[in-house]
């Protein structure tokens, strides 16, 4: 397929999310189906042409005053991809497959309109109900943090150091052009461009034999944060797929006890085969059974209870950048509740002089610090830790990664601004010994 046609089906992929009010990956999975002349190349191409439309959304259809499936391509082409209007007018030629000409009104807008006088949910592209959360975390720099939180995310890679070491790790997939990530020990790192296709992780021999996870280096922070030891109990109240579980495990050395559990067994299917691939042998998963408690027999007896908190995941909208145009205040408000929920479950599990680490992917200050601050209101044998004593935790690069962070009294925040990772709020709040 030629760019010009590359561009058509992207118009053709939006009207169909709009018309048909799907998911962005289901209409572009429909899409392949009924265009298997499409190779993998063209769609990942069309793939890439979507995603940036839905990060600059709102800019996009703004710069061009429409909001038209070709409007936000149009615009998107200008603002992310760095296009000038008679660089779009050439692919824009109404030849075969190509779209239409531009009109007009097209071509003066690609000339003339800029985002300087546009309102902070335009410029940032984010819904217009989550201006003032934004703007109590970030105040005036939430259009320069939204912005980064639109950017293309790189794909990142957790080293298992029970079987591999970084070095090695990084050698034998050099092919691929990985480099070392800026924060985590542990870290690796692989820019993607935008019609770059993902590199098949999954068909290499490190990650086959478990000596690589795919996991955001904000997450591999996270986990690391929690300062899990070797010889420690350790529980993973949200465990999920095992993303952290799988990092706890390297942490605490298969040494202790490491206790995983979900309230949705579904979620926990894969974390089954993680383990075992990754050579964890000191871990027991804990599935829910009907409405018994899978840790009935555990109380107050956990050095550290981790919590991957539900939440909004509004610090992960690089990478999906379809679900913050569907979020609605009611799922800010469900969320809410849950972390209550999930934070008092906590409170039980933990013995005196343990901690909880209290964990979102999220940038909204409902779900981190306000969260944080009422757990301790109604739990006073709580205490939080210092933000700064906790990025301890990341020895040499600690006084430089707590600097880049934004701290406050109740937890540090990472950003894709700030840190180049996802956005994780990380609080860790330890019980009293007395």
């Amino acid at each position: 397929m030629t760019p010009a046609a590359r561009i058509s089906a992207a118009i053709e992929v939006l009207d169909t999310i709009d018309t048909q009010r799907i998911p962005a990956a289901k209409a572009l999975k429909e899409w392949g189906t009924a265009h298997r002349f499409a190779g993998s190349g063209d769609r990942a191409a069309i793939s890439g042409l979507i995603w940036d439309v839905l990060r600059r959304r709102a800019s996009s259809a703004w710069i061009m005053d429409s909001d038209t499936p070709r409007a936000r391509v149009l615009g998107m082409l200008k603002l992310e991809r760095g296009m000038s209007g008679d660089a779009i007018a050439a692919l824009c030629d109404g030849s075969r497959f190509a779209p239409e000409p531009l009109t007009d009104s097209e071509r003066g807008a690609l000339t003339s309109r800029s985002l300087d006088a546009a309102p902070p949910h335009i410029a940032g592209d984010y819904p217009e109900w989550l201006d003032g959360y934004l703007a109590q975390v970030f105040g005036d720099d939430r259009v320069a943090e939204a912005t980064a939180m639109a950017s293309r995310a790189p794909l990142d890679l957790r080293v298992n150091t029970l079987k591999a070491k970084r070095e090695k790790v990084q050698s034998s997939l050099a092919h691929l052009g990985v480099q070392a990530a800026p924060w985590s020990p542990m870290g690796l790192r692989i820019e993607l461009g935008a019609d770059a296709r993902n590199p098949g992780i999954h068909a290499e021999e490190t990650f086959i034999k478990g000596a690589i996870e795919v996991q955001d280096e904000g997450s591999q922070l996270a986990a690391l944060l929690s300062a899990a030891a070797p010889g420690e109990q350790v529980i993973d109240l949200c465990a999920g797929a095992g993303g952290k579980t799988l990092a706890l495990a390297a942490m605490m050395q298969g040494k202790g006890r490491l206790i995983a559990t979900d309230h949705d067994k579904r979620q926990l299917a894969p974390i089954y085969e993680r383990l075992s691939r990754a050579g964890v042998h000191n871990a027991d998963i804990r599935a829910p059974k009907g409405e018994g408690d899978a840790l009935a027999d555990i109380r107050a007896s956990a050095d550290l209870v981790l919590i991957d908190a539900p939440c909004t995941g509004t610090g992960t909208w690089r990478r999906n950048p379809d679900a913050k145009w569907r979020m609605r205040p009611g799922a800010l408000e469900m969320r809410l509740k849950d972390q209550t929920a999930v934070l008092e479950r906590a409170a039980g599990l933990v013995k005196p002089g343990g901690r909880i680490a209290y964990i979102t992917c999220s940038v909204l200050p409902p779900e981190n610090g306000e969260q944080v601050r009422a757990f301790v209101a109604r739990h006073p044998e709580f205490a939080v830790v210092p933000p700064a004593q906790v990025a301890r935790a990341l020895s040499d690069n600690a006084e430089a990664f707590a600097n880049a962070t934004l701290m406050s009294a109740h937890g540090l925040l990472m950003t894709p601004r700030r840190t180049g990772t996802d956005g994780f709020f990380v609080s860790i709040l330890a019980r009293k010994s007395g």
